[in-house]
């Protein structure tokens, strides 16, 4: 799949549920209406849309959510992509790579499950190593449990990289202390500018953190030398910090766009496909699904016909001037 740009799609990024055991104040309203579940794709159509994916190039599925593993019987999906993998070795076309994004809460209970379907590694959506603000950002969340969700990973065999949203004036002066701990624990780190999706609580304004600003303050402490190479086709801008060893990555969508290289689409739980997480064109993919149930072709002519129309960029501002996000809908929904 050649999108109109030149770029190729091989990252498919499907959120399985907009529900979540969290409501992060970057994210969500605390008070949030979440969708009707006969509003979903099912496992069923959600294991066949991914096929048929699959079939036209995609080689990495993250699954997202909301938080992917209170989805019932997600496990089931899990199972069946990941006997879609290729072997090791491999050289000709398919899936590659099944991964999850999750907020580790459920970790303790499915850890050596996802590694049993092929998942090697794992993004886990961490903002602060405090118990109290912990809970004040997630608004009712307990560390421990995510902590443990952690060991639960590192004893299956999982990869971890922690994602870290920064916050003015919430969670800056962590910055140094996540380094340091993920260092000391194997685990990259990402870095994320907050987004304007979905209406929050408060204007995010009041949120946002320059990732440039956060990198003078981290080389303040520690030497960081870029990664030119380490080129994934998504947003993350790569370092390597000399004292921990560790990997560190900037996802910068406010001050500096990263779409040039951009290689990913997304699929929401209720099968509309985004070809930019920043822009509302989408296609309903849930009803080709469903009009034609046994004519796989109309649904990849659908996709195909989608990726033609893929733009170039985003188009995200913070402006206090400006009270409506960028884009409605909550990150929560498109699966980030």
């Amino acid at each position: 799949m050649i999108d109109p740009f030149g770029r190729r799609v091989t990252y498919l990024r499907v959120s399985v549920t907009d529900r979540c055991d969290l409501r992060c104040v970057y994210c969500m309203s605390e008070d949030m209406t979440f969708l009707p579940k006969a509003d979903l794709l099912s496992l069923e159509e959600l294991a066949q849309v991914c096929t048929g994916f699959i079939d036209l190039g995609i080689e990495k599925i993250r699954i997202t959510g909301g938080e992917p593993l209170v989805r019932k019987n997600v496990m089931h999906l899990m199972e069946r992509l990941g006997s879609l993998l290729v072997p090791a070795g491999h050289s000709g076309p398919g899936l590659r790579e099944l991964t999850l994004t999750t907020n580790a809460t459920q970790l303790d209970r499915h850890a050596s499950a996802l590694r049993a379907c092929g998942v090697r590694r794992i993004n886990v959506s961490l903002d602060s190593l405090n118990p109290d603000r912990f809970r004040t950002i997630s608004r009712w969340g307990d560390l421990d449990k995510v902590l443990k969700g952690l060991k639960a990973a590192q004893k299956a065999g999982l990869q971890v990289k922690i994602n870290m949203v920064a916050l003015r004036g919430v969670n800056d002066d962590e910055l140094l202390p996540m380094v340091a701990w993920c260092g000391a624990e194997g685990f990259d780190l990402t870095l994320i500018e907050t987004m304007p999706m979905g209406e929050i609580d408060i204007h995010r304004a009041d949120q946002y953190l320059s990732l440039a600003e956060v990198r003078q303050r981290i080389e303040q402490r520690h030497t960081l030398t870029d990664i030119p190479d380490l080129n994934t086709g998504g947003p993350a801008r790569y370092v390597r910090c000399h004292e921990t060893g560790g990997r560190i990555g900037f996802i910068t969508p406010m001050s500096h766009n990263f779409c040039e290289s951009c290689n990913r689409i997304r699929l929401t739980c209720t099968g509309q496909l985004y070809m930019c997480l920043g822009q509302d064109d989408h296609l309903d993919l849930r009803e080709v699904v469903r009009q034609h149930p046994d004519a796989p072709h109309a649904v990849q002519d659908a996709i195909l016909g989608a990726i033609a129309r893929k733009p170039k960029g985003h188009d995200f501002i913070i402006d206090r001037s400006v009270s409506a996000p960028a884009v409605v809908r909550h990150m929560s929904v498109t699966g980030g």
